[in-house]
């Protein structure tokens, strides 16, 4: 079985008065992680108006790369260089599709719902292609064609609207079970 890639999510409230210093000092962790084999990437979100929560992510090829990075001496330094700048962390890990779909915190959204968010991101996106590129690849067989489609549209989909479609869609995805959510202008209310 081929290992699956590992993110790591981490959610930090920044201490009062720090944010220059903690950023400056999430910076120097990406660039930590970086030089680590099987480091496939890292970003950090940052809160919204009125919150001091960032997101940070990190992802690795597989659980071993990732706990080679964790365990690491350089890790720990900039841990403890850190200290003061955030309250303690909240710490999550995800593989596969479920990376997708996570938020720090218990919920993972229900299959059904990631399907959707899948779908609203990949139908228009599909439907574009074929607008553009279906009548120069109708001549090929079957197959090939397939081939190029999935191709073309596979990266454009993992790397950049299926994590669109599911931060447009976190209210709902995030739901709890039986709680409805009431589209407001300019936002999303649950009830």
């Amino acid at each position: 079985m081929v290992p699956e890639p590992v993110t790591l999510m981490v959610a930090r409230r920044v201490a009062r008065g720090r944010y220059r210093d903690f950023l400056v000092w999430l910076d120097e962790g990406r660039a930590l992680a970086a030089d680590f084999p099987g480091y496939l990437g890292s970003g950090i979100l940052a809160p919204p108006p009125g919150d001091d929560e960032y997101q940070i992510i990190f992802r690795f090829s597989d659980a071993q790369t990732l706990e080679r990075w964790e365990s690491s001496a350089s890790r720990r330094a900039w841990l403890e260089r850190g200290q003061g700048l955030f309250e303690a962390p909240l710490l999550r890990r995800a593989t596969g599709l479920d990376s997708w779909f996570s938020a720090p915190g218990p919920r993972t959204p229900p299959r059904w719902k990631q399907a959707i968010a899948i779908w609203l991101a990949f139908f228009p996106v599909s439907l574009v292609f074929q607008w553009l590129f279906g009548d120069a690849l109708a001549p090929l067989p079957l197959v090939p064609r397939v081939l190029v489609g999935t191709l073309m549209l596979t990266p454009v989909m993992v790397f950049l609207f299926i994590p669109l479609s599911t931060r447009l869609l976190a209210p709902w995805l995030q739901a709890a079970p039986g709680k409805r959510m009431r589209l407001m202008p300019g936002k999303v209310r649950s009830t």
